[in-house]
């Protein structure tokens, strides 16, 4: 193994992480007067929080700009490596998560998951996004139809035979649970407000 070939995958985690960790609801929300997102609602950084700015549009802008950093950590890193998709989208997530610039506080996660499904297997992709939609039209209820959409992932990916992305599907899936714990409290306890209420 030459120094090159050692080195190739740490130079494309390192990438896919700060590709990752641009926190762009932070920015954008910053960028056109709507406040510091850390103060509003939640103080998540993610497209939900954007909301309660009243800024669908930012919104929007943010869910996309998430979703598209997990699958161009994909693209990019598989470029760079052969089969460095999978490490390039699990830094992507993990910068997502917990950016060294914000203290390692970060969103959670779901935008930048389908992403990088997106990017690794699209029929799984497909499955998250109709269980993610599907859900949040019906319940309302923006956290559980985010987590139901990250398990769905590694259990798609198993039903089409892509049974070498389960086990990083499932890490990812668990990170986002684990982010959404103050939010499961909630649903356990009956507490959790709809889409438009002022948390989620």
């Amino acid at each position: 193994m030459t120094f090159d070939t050692a080195i190739a995958p740490i130079g494309v985690l390192l990438l896919g992480y700060l590709l990752g960790s641009i926190p762009f609801g932070l920015l954008l929300t910053r960028f056109f007067g709507a406040g510091d997102l850390r103060q509003i609602g939640s103080g998540n950084i993610g497209a939900t929080n954007v909301l309660r700015t009243g800024r669908k549009g930012l919104a929007a802008a943010t869910l996309l700009l998430d979703l598209a950093k997990g699958a161009a950590a994909v693209w990019i890193a598989g470029r760079l490596l052969p089969g460095g998709g999978v490490l390039g989208g699990l830094a992507a997530f993990i910068g997502h998560c917990y950016p060294v610039w914000l203290r390692f506080n970060g969103g959670k996660g779901v935008a930048t998951m389908m992403g990088v499904v997106l990017a690794l297997h699209w029929p799984s992709a497909i499955v998250f996004a109709v269980v993610w939609l599907g859900l949040l039209a019906v319940l309302r209820i923006s956290s559980l139809a985010g987590m139901s959409a990250a398990i769905s992932a590694p259990v798609s990916a198993a039903f089409f035979g892509r049974i070498d992305l389960v086990l990083m599907l499932l890490a990812l899936a668990m990170i986002v649970l684990w982010k959404h714990r103050a939010n499961i409290d909630r649903l356990l306890n009956g507490t959790e407000p709809r889409i438009g209420k002022k948390r989620d």
